[in-house]
């Protein structure tokens, strides 16, 4: 659990960084023609949660479980630190909707928080895949 919280709040921590971001470059606020055009930067923000669930599933293949992974090993660690970075995500997200000044932020936000949820589990599974050792009885 130790692998998967300290990946887990890696995740968190950066995700809560990366929503100042973009509120500090104006991501989120409106203007008389609608938001701001620079949407493009969001995908960007994919990085996060493939870089921390990869660096953990191979942290826990390599110095915890002994160099060997089984697919729904690497997906249930997986599942552990994307709950960990999730709650933390939410929770900065849902401070920023309750003090941030825009009106833009409503269902629509939420909406985004359930999408980075949807993209972390495709992440796991995909990591997952690539990491584990190959299946002799396969």
């Amino acid at each position: 659990m130790k692998n998967a919280l300290k990946y887990g709040l890696l995740i968190g921590a950066l995700s809560a960084a990366w929503i100042l971001l973009m509120h500090f470059v104006g991501a989120y606020h409106q203007t008389k023609e609608g938001p701001l055009n620079i949407h493009w930067m969001e995908y960007l923000s994919v990085i996060i949660p493939f870089t921390g669930l990869y660096l953990g599933i191979k942290n826990y293949r390599n110095n915890i479980n002994g160099g060997r992974l089984e697919f729904f090993e690497g997906l249930i660690e997986g599942f552990k630190i994307l709950l960990v970075g999730f709650v933390l995500y939410a929770a900065a997200s849902t401070l920023y909707v309750q003090y941030a000044d825009s009106q833009l932020l409503t269902m629509d936000y939420y909406q985004r928080v359930g999408g980075a949820g949807l993209v972390g589990i495709l992440f796991n599974i995909v990591i997952s895949l690539l990491l584990m050792n190959r299946q002799h009885n396969l």
